[in-house]
């Protein structure tokens, strides 16, 4: 899923100071790119894909400002943020409404879905609803071109050049670049899932061969109950203790 707010808490729980360099590139954009082909390449990425998507980026300043904007903006290190203005923020009535229509309307689909995962039909409605309003929302960022930047800046340059390493498979695999958009940060689709995640636990849901978590709601709700079931969720319990 999207999760900024989860990479930014984690870096904090790491250790990353809020002073740390915004940048860390080692060499130009171009040069970084020959790398990345030359890892891709050993794990089966195509020269088609590699000369069509990798070799015709450029550096996005914006995401790079957004991703500065986020270590500067990430809260105190000495503490979580109060819940309530969360809430207030991201529980708007308009979303519950939403949601409820959307669940009246794939009920029986949620039903089985719930029956083979163990995960409640309305967690995963919610969980939709708060990634990207049912599908409404999901960011017009070119997430080859996004990752590549992340990657090159170099502050979180592990994760971020797997992740670009495998946008390049799902290129490759089919998924039409004009598909492939998302957010500053990477994430994309419905449950706004970063690639690797894509390429581990989406689910084709209604049997039709691909795994589309864009327009497909069968596809969207068995990748969001994988996801979750993957994460260590136990029928039966209660959400959070």
């Amino acid at each position: 899923m999207r999760f900024p707010r989860l990479v930014s808490a984690l870096s904090v729980i790491l250790g990353l100071s809020l002073g740390a360099p915004a940048c860390a590139q080692s060499g130009s954009f171009e040069a970084y790119m020959q790398q990345v082909a030359a890892k891709a390449r050993s794990e089966g990425v195509s020269e088609g894909t590699i000369a069509n998507v990798l070799y015709t980026l450029t550096p996005n300043d914006r995401v790079i400002a957004l991703d500065r904007d986020n270590v500067s903006s990430g809260g105190s290190v000495s503490g979580f943020p109060p819940l309530a203005p969360y809430l207030r923020d991201h529980n708007t009535s308009a979303r519950i409404n939403a949601g409820r229509r959307v669940y009246a309307q794939l009920q029986p689909l949620a039903a089985r879905v719930e029956a083979q995962y163990g995960v409640p039909a309305p967690i995963l409605i919610a969980i939709w609803g708060h990634e990207t309003s049912y599908g409404a929302v999901r960011g017009n960022f070119d997430l080859p071109r996004s990752l590549a930047t992340l990657a090159w800046e170099g502050r979180r340059r592990e994760l971020f050049e797997r992740e670009l390493i495998d946008v390049l498979k799902i290129a490759d695999s089919g998924v039409p670049r004009s598909t492939l958009v998302g957010s500053w940060a990477g994430a994309f689709g419905n449950p706004q899932f970063l690639p690797s995640v894509y390429l581990r636990l989406a689910v084709d849901g209604d049997g039709d061969g691909d795994r589309d978590i864009w327009t497909s709601e069968a596809d969207t709700l068995h990748s969001i109950a994988n996801y979750v079931r993957d994460a260590g969720w136990r029928p039966g319990q209660p959400w959070g203790v």
